[in-house]
């Protein structure tokens, strides 16, 4: 495994902010390495079933599937913040989190409270998803 730097949940973004949700969330969490033209690196989910295996990229920040389930599930919320800088438009958290998070988007202000509720004001996340 890589080498974990630590991480103000406020300050999560991108694939840091997709293996803190995915830890929090207690998912099977895996790096693939940077490929063809540039791609960077990438956080994947490995899902298990009785008699299947799959694995799936792990990006709620940005993906209204998979981070529209978690706000459901986690009975959260977003709240649109006009007047505010482009990258704090948005509150969210899950329901019972004292505190909310923000971000420039709905997914990334629900994304950053629930790792705030779940793990804290600071994280460990895998250094390469922070250069």
């Amino acid at each position: 495994m890589t080498d974990l730097i630590e991480v103000k949940t406020a300050d999560l973004a991108g694939e840091a902010l997709g293996w803190a949700v995915g830890k929090a969330e207690g998912l099977d969490l895996f790096l693939e390495p940077p490929g063809y033209n540039g791609v960077p690196w990438r956080v994947f989910a490995r899902y298990q079933g009785q008699a299947i295996e799959h694995t799936k990229r792990f990006n709620p920040w940005e993906d209204w599937a998979l981070g529209g389930q978690l706000i459901d599930k986690h009975h959260g919320s977003t709240q649109h913040c006009p007047g505010l800088s482009e990258e704090v438009q948005y509150s969210g958290g899950p329901g019972l989190a004292g505190v909310w998070c923000y971000g420039p988007t709905a997914l990334v202000a629900f994304s950053r409270g629930f790792v705030h509720y779940k793990l804290g004001h600071t994280v460990q996340v895998p250094k390469e998803l922070c250069q």
